[in-house]
């Protein structure tokens, strides 16, 4: 019995000795974990990743528009635009990004509709400044519309203009609140023709309705293009007698890059 019992002892005392390491070793495990800033059973817990910010010296253009955004007549395919982007190169030495969103025969129907999609809203929400030309598809119509010229059906044309240029800033502010918007006015193409009297005063008219709605949008400046073409029309036309040549372009851009000016972006 003497010699059970003192197996026992033996036995019990082995166990409490091991019990006592491993509690010993769990412990120490536990305070290296609280110290190294793993307290979460051994995972680590992962700090969430800061978003990196945009570069502050880069400046974006967003173009919007028809055939003038996409520079049709000038042969270089710069128009006003690339010109306007190569200016503000020279001139702030910071990279510059350039978005031309402009298509061919665009209407003001078809450009309310293309700024209401998902990545032309993602295009524009990044953009420090946005320029648009759109109105003369609708006005002019190839010409057709001033050569019948007809007051009323000019009016029913230009109300649905103005509604359109109103959705249309609308959604861009919608998008973005703090891009500068440069919206140019139309020129008449037409004025040395018999009826050109007639015709300037109804651009001139529709300029000065657009420059109305522009007027009542932030930071959105309506930059005039009628008195460019005004004396010497045919010097400044592509052969196509409508679109701007390579020098109509130039005396633009001439006009909208001044107005352009840089500031550091605040992210």
């Amino acid at each position: 019995m003497i010699i059970l019992r003192r197996n026992t002892v033996k036995i019990v005392t082995i166990l409490s000795v091991i019990l006592g390491v491993l509690w010993l070793s769990g412990f120490g495990w536990a305070i290296q974990d609280y110290y190294s800033g793993n307290s979460m059973g051994g995972i680590e817990s992962k700090a969430a990743k800061p978003m990196q910010k945009k570069d502050k010296q880069e400046l974006t253009i967003v173009a919007l528009g028809d055939s003038l955004t996409r520079g049709t007549g000038d042969e270089t395919g710069k128009g006003y635009v690339g010109l306007v982007t190569d200016d503000i190169k020279k001139r702030f030495k910071n990279r510059v990004t350039l978005h031309n969103l402009g298509i061919n025969g665009q209407t003001s129907t078809e450009l309310q509709k293309q700024v209401k999609q998902n990545e032309v809203q993602r295009q524009l929400a990044s953009a420090d400044t946005i320029l648009i030309t759109i109105g003369g598809n609708d006005l002019f119509q190839g010409g057709q519309t001033l050569m019948d010229f007809d007051p009323n059906s000019i009016g029913k044309i230009q109300a649905e203009f103005i509604n359109n240029l109103t959705s249309i800033l609308t959604d861009i502010r919608k998008a973005n609140r703090n891009a500068t918007i440069f919206y140019l006015g139309l020129y008449n193409p037409f004025i040395e023709l018999e009826n050109g009297s007639d015709t300037s005063k109804v651009v001139r008219e529709w300029n000065d309705q657009s420059e109305r709605v522009s007027a009542a949008f932030p930071k959105t400046v309506f930059v005039p293009t009628f008195d460019i073409f005004q004396l010497s029309v045919n010097d400044y036309l592509y052969t196509d007698n409508f679109h701007p040549n390579k020098q109509g372009y130039q005396l633009i851009a001439e006009r909208v890059a001044p107005l352009i000016k840089w500031e550091e972006k605040q992210q």
